[in-house]
């Protein structure tokens, strides 16, 4: 048994890590992974100075002292400026020594830091004194105060993944509400909490009665339920939101299988909010062995086969298919710690469905050997595979992710997935090795597209980005330009620039005016989509040269692009997104006829081909009096139905450039082929 007394001196030419070109760091000591000290925050100074004292007592001297240093951020991660080792090894008993530490970032290495300084003594003790004991462990607690208050790695890996039910919550209105503006009046809006799953309702303006009619699912992660926080919030633009009141609903006194309307009463203010809540049992999801693998039993493949068979079409229409993932192992990693290794594990998920893999320590190649299964709600999901660095006193490193349509995937074939990086636009270090099989049924698969997405309830924070901002620009712009070129193109017909063009176009004017009819519309959209058809299977289709120049797309800067309009960060969040979502709009529109993806072109064939043969055989007139009948009583048969647009929720589905690109397979390093390792291993 040893005491070390450490004096933590000072910080020189530390890393800024804030806007304002400063940093407001703080230190912790750790050994054997556990945090033994934590400084005081020294706000906005790059040049600290602690002059604070710890007395540590070290079981032996092999485990090195480890000091990280992080940037303090309010409500947010803390960031990290670098870490260091001290080898306890190299210090001289009973004699006082001043130590200058150099931090460093792993991912990093090159970068300046700067330094810390130390003053250490190390003290052999002859017995363990209850006293000293007594204060570390006092210390211990204290320190234990500071953790974050994300869900550490380590509670993770001890909890099951597995969710035990859904929560489907139809939030109907609100009563009565708080008045917070100046006109009497609010612009409500409601969050929703269940652990770590969120929610945010749109907001309804100038209004005390808002009508919501919005439906989601929460996922419970525990047999006994749990408490689902509810807030009601005015949005106040350029302000900070003001706080209409809360409520909570305890699900372990709601029966399961059953929907309970609940009209909550919001404390700490005013009014009352209606809902509609449902338990459900499921079981949809599971993680096992390599060795216990289900689809190799013949007898579960048919059966798993014959429920998803074209004769159980009306049987379970939201039970779309099975899907089976093996994790196989991993190979190259990069090294995330100090030591040169990683301790990696797999994050596995599909839509709101998340499950992990065990973690192993101190290894760049691992392997899992991991099964996991589940049940596909929508075929058009995208199957993401995220792998990370375990730290136990902050969160997990990032070390690379990819994401597999299920449209895309092969079944039964072990492949090599190059890692991408968190933005999905370009490679990391590492390959990943995986099994996939997915069976669904066809028709189900194509009427679930017709309805809205499944949203994903974990919200992720929108900030300002110079280079995403540009890159929807320039995406909009180039979608834009198409309709200026197709504009210019017609006005030249007009102009009789070319007076054989003009003459051609003048006649076939005359002709579709003259017989018009409606069927000539999808017919257009389906001899589009059968000449793009051809030109694929000629080799002659662009869609390659429409994405691949996204890849420089995202090392555009341009510097001060964007320097002054901070102070409007909230408007240029706005405005960034509506690039987004129109030159998504677009190109997933051109997508469709670009057979991007085949399985929605070949659905847009048979819509098509249907839609041809009513608007042929059926006056118009009956069809929009169907149409308008329908849309005028839907309120009245069902007063909680979802709006919802076919055909915008059949385009969400098909990919936009930006996602073709991040769904696209990069090629392995030849080295890392299965067979070729097999080969090796052979020879």
């Amino acid at each position: 048994m040893y005491q070390l007394d450490i004096t933590l001196r000072r910080g020189q030419s530390l890393a800024a890590r804030d806007r304002g070109g400063t940093s407001d760091p703080y230190v912790k000591f750790k050994i054997g992974g556990k945090e033994v000290f934590r400084s005081k925050i020294i706000h906005k100074n790059l040049n600290p100075v602690w002059e604070e004292k710890a007395c540590i007592l070290v079981d032996h001297l092999r485990e090195p002292l480890y000091i990280k240093v992080f940037d303090y951020d309010f409500g947010l991660q803390d960031d990290f400026m670098g870490s260091a080792f001290l080898d306890l090894t190299q210090l001289e008993l009973n004699r006082p020594t001043d130590v200058t530490l150099t931090l460093k970032d792993p991912h990093y290495p090159d970068h300046d830091l700067g330094i810390i300084l130390l003053s250490v003594i190390l003290t052999p003790k002859e017995g363990e004194s209850r006293d000293v004991t007594m204060l570390m462990r006092k210390s211990w607690k204290r320190s234990s105060k500071f953790q974050t208050q994300s869900l550490r790695l380590s509670d993770l890996h001890r909890k099951s993944h597995l969710w035990r039910g859904i929560v489907s919550i139809t939030l109907i209105e609100g009563r009565d509400l708080k008045a917070m503006d100046s006109n009497g009046l609010s612009d409500p809006y409601v969050k929703f909490r269940l652990g770590h799953q969120k929610y945010k309702s749109k907001i309804m303006p100038k209004t005390l009665n808002p009508q919501w009619r919005e439906q989601f699912d929460f996922h419970l992660y525990e047999e006994r339920g749990g408490i689902i926080d509810i807030t009601a919030w005015d949005k106040d633009a350029g302000k900070r939101d003001d706080f209409i009141g809360r409520c909570q609903v305890d699900l372990s006194a709601l029966s399961r299988e059953q929907t309970h309307k609940l009209e909550l009463q919001l404390e700490e203010g005013e009014g009352h909010l209606v809902l509609l809540v449902t338990l459900t049992a499921s079981a949809t999801v599971s993680i096992s062995d390599l060795s216990v693998n289900s689809l190799e039993d013949q007898k579960e493949r048919e059966e798993i086969l014959k429920r998803y068979s074209p004769l159980r079409i009306f049987h379970n229409l939201k039970d779309v298919g099975f899907l089976q993932v093996k994790v196989i192992r991993a190979e190259g990693l990069m090294a995330a710690d100090v030591t040169g290794k990683s301790d990696p594990f797999c994050v596995v998920e599909l839509n709101n469905d998340r499950l992990l893999t065990h973690t192993v320590y101190k290894n760049l190649n691992p392997e899992w050997n991991k099964v996991f299964t589940f049940n596909i709600k929508d075929i058009h999901s995208v199957l993401e595979v995220t792998v990370y660095d375990e730290d136990r006193d902050r969160s997990a490193d990032f070390l690379g992710k990819v994401a597999i349509p299920l449209l895309s995937i092969q079944n039964g074939e072990q492949k090599a997935y190059v890692l991408k990086n968190k933005q999905l636009t370009g490679p990391t270090k590492g390959v990943i090795y995986l099994e996939i099989d997915v069976i669904f049924n066809a028709v189900k698969a194509s009427l679930r597209t017709l309805i809205p997405k499944e949203q994903k309830y974990i919200e992720e924070e929108n900030r300002l980005s110079k280079q995403l901002l540009l890159r929807n620009f320039i995406r909009m712009k180039r979608c834009v330009m198409v309709l200026v070129n197709a504009a210019y193109y017609v006005n030249s017909c007009f102009d009789w620039d070319s007076p054989p063009r003009s003459l051609a176009a003048f006649v076939l004017f005359l002709f579709v005016v003259w017989n018009f009819e409606l069927y000539m519309i999808p017919l257009v959209l389906l001899l589009l989509l059968t000449w793009n058809y051809f030109l694929i299977i000629s080799g002659k289709d662009n869609r390659q040269r429409d994405t691949v120049s996204l890849y420089s797309l995202t090392c555009i800067e341009k510097k001060g692009f964007i320097n002054k309009i901070y102070a409007i960060q909230e408007v240029c969040v706005s405005v960034q997104n509506i690039l987004d979502e129109v030159a998504s709009f677009g190109e997933r529109i051109k997508n469709t006829f670009n057979w991007t993806v085949p399985f929605l072109s070949w659905l847009a064939i048979v819509a098509l081909c249907v839609f041809t043969v009513i608007l042929y055989c059926i006056p118009l007139r009956y069809i929009v009096l169907v149409w308008g009948i329908n849309k005028f009583t839907k309120k009245l048969r069902s007063p909680y139905a979802i709006d919802n647009n076919e055909l915008l929720d059949f385009l969400s589905r098909v990919p936009s450039d930006v996602q073709v690109v991040q769904y696209q397979e990069l090629k392995p390093d030849p080295s890392h082929s299965p067979y070729k390792r097999k080969k090796n291993n052979l020879g």
